[in-house]
């Protein structure tokens, strides 16, 4: 039934206007105008969760409102944002490496942290922080060049992902880090006397090791601290970038977008390849149609 309170709603919102100013006081809405639609979809699966939780029937499933969301997704005028402006691809990651070369406990930490999130497949910042020391494995080398006979071995690490975004835990996914990601890996690790539990912690000031582990957002602030050290403007760049950049830099290198998804664990192809961009593309194309 129609509610006469509404007729005092907010034109952007779409609430009523009280309802609006106390969201406002209590700092839940903090953007102008109406919410993203994947906002309201991400928010609508947290509900759904929580309901599950609770033990209570959630109505978020049944088909009336799948269908008018659908309808929201395809009558915005919003154009998707990326989570990072920039992706972290290999010239990025090592202008950032170049801010934590020393032996000290900070720097061991966030060149771990960098180089495994880059090259594990461009790990999302909330499986960096989770990853615990029984995910990780030693792995037998491999050769830095694989077509050169006198290329010399690299170390390589295992990291069974566990429970992800797109995974569960008995699904079993694993991927690998070799060379200077799995070296970064040991030696912080060995410095950090690491044996069990969560592997990237907290670091105090005075370069004593936390017990407890990072949260997903310390990730992320370590990436955009590093990147004002390096010259670089951390509104630019977010802990995603880390995981666009991997996808990136496979299609510059070459690598089959199969072989990326099976490292970065994507499950879709249309959203891994939305990592290219059309120069990249079309670069790819001339080189393999031989323009």
């Amino acid at each position: 039934m129609w509610d006469p309170d509404w007729k005092a709603a907010d034109p952007t919102y779409g609430m009523p206007v009280d309802a609006v100013e106390e969201l406002w006081d209590r700092k839940i809405l903090n953007v102008k105008g109406p919410h993203a639609p994947k906002t309201a979809s991400r928010w609508l699966a947290n509900w759904s969760t929580l309901h599950q939780w609770k033990g209570v029937q959630r109505p978020f499933n049944e088909p009336g409102i799948r269908k008018a969301l659908r309808l929201v997704m395809r009558a915005s005028g919003r154009a998707p944002q990326r989570k990072s402006r920039k992706p972290v691809t290999r010239d990025v990651l090592n202008r950032l490496l170049v801010t934590c070369t020393g032996m000290k406990a900070i720097d061991l930490h966030y060149r771990a942290i960098l180089l495994i999130a880059f090259a594990a497949g461009g790990r999302r910042r909330s499986e960096v922080a989770s990853l615990r020391h029984s995910q990780i494995s030693t792995a037998g080398p491999i050769k830095l060049r694989p077509t050169d006979s006198a290329s010399p071995m690299v170390p390589r690490v295992r990291i069974a992902l566990g429970r992800t975004k797109t995974t569960t835990v008995g699904q079993g996914s694993l991927v690998f880090a070799a060379g200077r990601a799995a070296i970064a890996l040991h030696e912080w690790m060995q410095a950090a006397n690491i044996t069990s539990g969560p592997n990237f912690r907290q670091v105090c000031k005075d370069g004593s090791i936390g017990a407890n582990s990072l949260t997903p957002q310390s990730v992320n602030l370590i990436l955009k601290k590093r990147c004002r050290m390096a010259g670089l403007d951390p509104a630019d760049f977010s802990a995603h970038g880390l995981r666009s950049g991997f996808m990136k830099q496979a299609g510059r290198d070459g690598i089959p977008l199969v072989d990326a998804m099976r490292q970065s664990a994507h499950k879709s192809i249309q959203q891994a390849a939305g990592y290219c961009d059309e120069q990249d593309h079309a670069q790819s194309l001339s080189v393999r149609i031989g323009i």
